[in-house]
């Protein structure tokens, strides 16, 4: 674009008509009456109806509204009359849009109605980027203005006609020319000073309030439009903050009103005039704020923001998907949630409305059904707030890509001014302290910084100590990059004890660990420090403990074989009354057999349909793929694999999960009965951190037998003995091996009937048995690995090695003559024969045989398949206690399993 070789200084006076005996500039205003705008000097520019002087082009500056004819003034009523509404971009983002904002301002039965609007969805960015592309020199800005004029232009011909959209598009071309000219002399100069640029983005909220306001006045309806720059005074303080001027902006309002009384009022967002009147902006987000200052300046009923979302969230929806929409809010809360990145409001917005007690009301434009959050008073906080179980905390918050700055050294305890060195330096380079943590020792300082601003933070710190450094009065300034900051909100925290215990609690059992922590004296908010990677983690754990969403827990099942399958069948017939009853979220996310594994990453396997997902979407069974998939969701904080094969590779992995913060459920006896010095380290882990390891169906299948044992233990009772039917295939089998029957018929009884495993042998050899005498022999405190136990094996030696099982059976009656005879000595002496193992804890030893039982003993009343444990302690000496009942099956031993995941869930959370 050929540009004329012109000064600069003449360019922007003759695009602008400035007077050079003024110091404000004119330029035109968009509103149906007559304007005058004076200046500080004697001249005063007259802007009669939708239309301007030929001298009068665009200004920086707005003045005091007055007129040139009579008009009587009408006195400003105040009070809860007037409700304030507030619509953002997307609220009015097309036409359709603004037609249904105009219906719910119609529709609002306030006797009195004030409405502020931010410029259309995406408008004020296309304003920004018309500054950049000018003083980058980039031409294109012609062009992505002519995109802005289309925009609402052809807005303006779907909502309206005749004179009204004649006069609008008449005042939006001239806006549209005075702004290519400011542009042209920002691109001729290369830059734009801020006034320039705050008085270019400002436009959108001027269109976007006349086109609504024309559209409610189209529906017969008196309603005048506000350019919030002839009312609102702000003094600005930095560069990104400004603070209200009240007592000038109340004088402009009574005036405006005074000139156009209306009880619609349709107003700008976002911009505003210094007290020189300058235009200016309220920053980003400043249309909340503009609608926050204009609700205390007409003492209003309430404000209503409208948005997106049905309220504000316990936590973000996006991190947390079972966040929940908090009632109320006070407005305390909401000031700490916001400064700690919820997406509530700005901070600066709840402070105008405090005074007034006024509530705001976030509400979901897009459902009306939704009655949205109320950030008031803690005095007027509804009794279904009050109900919430433990709304001590209202919610959580996370700023991620924030780094600890850690100032320490033996030489900053009791020196006076070091703390105030430290900010000052962090001041001076403009960076923003976050959080702050120091112990009373005063040997150290942490705080927080974003990361972007770190590395100035560093340098100047280093600077600064530099010699404090060398002599050993400070040993270091560290940096702790990757951090994310965690929040939990409550006005009820101050006069509730135990809630940071149960912060803390939640975040170890879903092994978080935390880098720092602060806690104000108002205990409005407990702030800490973790790892960025460990953050959406620690925010759904600490959401999860704190009942505003169920305990959720990511599940990988391994060995979806006969237990494995009845246990995921039992898992989908419960999932409904876990969830509904005991806020219990178990959700399987994966499944992995022998040959192929099913994974999901979401919201885990439809249970009632994993046999033939894993048919259709099956894939090569891959174990580090499949922890990997099944722990690395952070969306979930606490991760159980549950092993329910017999495989000891499976259970050679549980230390290494446990190391890694997961939780292992299993019936798999070869881990607890292995080598004792791993099992000696899978219990020390289990008891040095909060990850748990449960194995209750190891032993007894669904009987409750580990836990008995440590009950006993755990309160202080002293074993002796422990003495057990532990096989239910050996149970069935001796219930049945009498009155003359062969011993071969009756095991292959059992095997028809499938009581046993596929070769008999495996049960006859006793080695299933022992496994679970030296599990109970650990668990007492014996260190005995499973060669010290004997074991009376009932398979014939000459079969042992036999080729199948098939030809076991075959040749097994060859050798009933043996067992034959036992059991004709046991009958003849009033006895049965029962196949038991025995703990001797006070020899320290342990044992597998067939023993002779009378017949009046408990272990001789035994039948079916039962197993029955007798415990000889201290307390029961003389008549032991005695846990009996099946002992096998699959529906049993999956029932102990999930006995187990929901005691886990009970530990990290889960009502009980």
């Amino acid at each position: 674009m050929a540009l004329p070789m012109v000064s600069l200084a003449s360019v922007i006076f003759q695009s602008f008509n400035f007077n050079f005996n003024c110091t404000s500039l004119s330029f035109p205003h968009t509103s149906h009456f007559v304007r005058r705008f004076p200046c500080h000097c004697s001249h005063s520019l007259r802007l009669p109806c939708g239309r301007e002087s030929p001298s009068a082009r665009i200004c920086a500056s707005v003045t005091d509204v007055s007129v040139d004819v009579a008009v009587e003034e009408k006195r400003l009523p105040k009070g809860e009359t007037w409700s304030v509404h507030k619509f953002g971009g997307t609220c009015v983002g097309n036409s359709s849009r603004i037609k249904n904002v105009a219906d719910i301002i119609i529709n609002d039965d306030s006797e009195r109605k004030f409405v502020v609007v931010s410029a259309m969805s995406k408008v004020t960015d296309m304003m920004y980027g018309l500054i950049d592309k000018a003083q980058s020199r980039d031409e294109s800005y012609v062009s992505a203005l002519d995109v802005v004029l289309e925009k609402h232009s052809t807005t303006a011909h779907d909502l309206i006609a005749g004179e009204d959209l004649a006069a609008f598009l008449s005042q939006l071309r001239q806006d549209i020319t005075d702004l290519k000219a400011m542009l042209q002399a920002i691109y001729i100069a290369g830059h734009a000073t801020e006034s320039f640029t705050e008085f270019v983005v400002g436009h959108g909220e001027l269109w976007s309030a006349q086109l609504l306001s024309l559209v409610i006045k189209k529906q017969g309806i008196d309603c005048k439009w506000m350019d919030a720059r002839e009312v609102l005074i702000v003094k600005p303080t930095r560069s990104d903050h400004v603070d209200p001027d009240y007592m000038e902006s109340e004088r402009r309002l009574e005036k405006w009103y005074s000139l156009n009384p209306s009880d619609v009022i349709v107003a700008t967002g976002f911009i505003a005039s210094t007290p020189q009147n300058i235009p200016t902006t309220l920053k980003r987000d400043g249309s909340d704020f503009s609608a926050a200052i204009m609700g205390a300046l007409f003492k209003a009923r309430q404000v209503t923001i409208w948005t997106d979302v049905d309220g504000v969230y316990s936590a973000d929806p996006r991190k947390v998907g079972e966040a929940v929409i908090l009632k109320t809010l006070s407005y305390q809360e909401a000031w700490e949630m916001s400064y700690f990145g919820a997406n509530v409001l700005h901070p600066r917005t709840i402070t105008p409305v405090i005074r007034y007690g006024i509530p705001i009301i976030i509400r979901n434009i897009f459902n009306l059904s939704s009655t949205g959050t109320m950030i008031c008073h803690p005095s007027i906080i509804g009794d279904e707030d009050r109900l919430i179980l433990k709304n001590y905390v209202k919610g959580f918050a996370t700023i991620d890509n924030v780094a600890l700055v850690n100032v320490e050294g033996t030489g900053m305890a009791g020196v006076p001014g070091t703390a105030s060195a430290i900010f000052s330096a962090v001041k001076e380079v403009g960076a923003n302290v976050i959080m702050i943590s120091q112990a009373s020792s005063e040997h150290s300082v942490c705080f927080a910084v974003p990361e972007k601003e770190v590395k100035a933070v560093a340098e100047v710190l280093q600077s600064l100590f530099h010699g404090a450094l060398n002599v050993g009065r400070l040993s270091q300034v560290a940096i702790l990059p990757n951090c994310s900051i965690l929040a939990a909100v409550g006005q009820k925290m101050a006069s509730t004890p135990g809630v940071s215990a149960t912060l803390f609690e939640a975040l170890a059992k879903a092994n978080i660990n935390v880098r720092a922590i602060a806690q104000g004296c108002s205990e409005y908010n407990i702030t800490v420090v973790v790892k960025r990677e460990d953050s959406v983690k620690a925010l759904r754990a600490v959401h999860s403990r704190f009942y505003l969403s169920r305990t959720t827990i990511a599940m990988g099942i391994i060995g979806p074989g006969l237990i494995g399958s009845t246990l995921l069948d039992q898992l989908s017939d419960q999932a409904a009354v876990l969830k509904e009853e005991l806020n219990i979220d178990l959700r399987v996310m994966g499944i992995m057999g022998s040959k192929l594994m099913l994974l999901d990453d979401d919201n885990g396997i439809n249970l009632d349909k994993w046999r033939e997902l894993r048919e259709e979407k099956g894939e090569v069974a891959n174990l580090e793929k499949f922890v990997q998939n099944v722990h690395g969701n952070h969306f979930i904080p606490n991760t159980v694999l549950v092993d329910c094969t017999a495989d000891s590779a499976i259970a050679s992995n549980y230390e290494d999960w446990l190391c890694k913060g997961m939780h292992v459920i299993t019936p798999n006896k070869k881990a607890n009965s292995g080598p004792l010095d791993e099992y000696l380290r899978l219990r020390a882990l289990q008891r040095q951190s909060y990850t748990h390891y449960f194995y209750e169906a190891t032993v007894g299948a669904g009987l409750p037998i580990i836990s008995t044992l440590r009950g006993l233990l755990e309160t202080g009772d002293r074993i002796l003995q422990i003495e057990g039917i532990f096989s239910g295939t050996l149970s069935y089998i001796f219930n049945n091996f009498k009155d003359g029957r062969l011993f071969s018929e009756v095991v292959a009884e059992a095997r028809d009937a499938g009581y046993t495993e596929p070769d008999p042998r495996d049960d006859l050899s006793g080695t299933d048995v022992a496994r679970k005498v030296i599990i109970l022999a650990r668990e007492s405190g014996l260190k005995l690995e499973l060669s010290d136990i004997p074991v009376e094996n009932l398979v014939p030696e000459p079969l042992r090695g036999s080729a199948s099982a098939q030809e076991f059976m075959q040749q097994l009656p060859k050798f009933d003559q043996e067992l034959a005879e036992k059991l004709k000595d046991a009958e003849s002496a009033g006895e049965v024969l029962r196949y038991v193992g025995v703990v001797d804890v006070r020899n320290r030893k342990g044992v597998v045989e067939l023993r002779r039982y009378k017949k009046d003993d408990p272990f001789a009343q035994v039948s079916g398949s039962d197993n029955m444990i007798a415990f000889t302690t201290r307390r029961y000496k003389s008549q032991p206690l005695i846990v009996r009942g099946p002992g096998a099956g699959a529906q049993v031993t999956a029932a102990g399993i999930f006995s187990d995941i929901l005691r886990l869930a009970s530990y990290l959370g889960a009502p009980s």
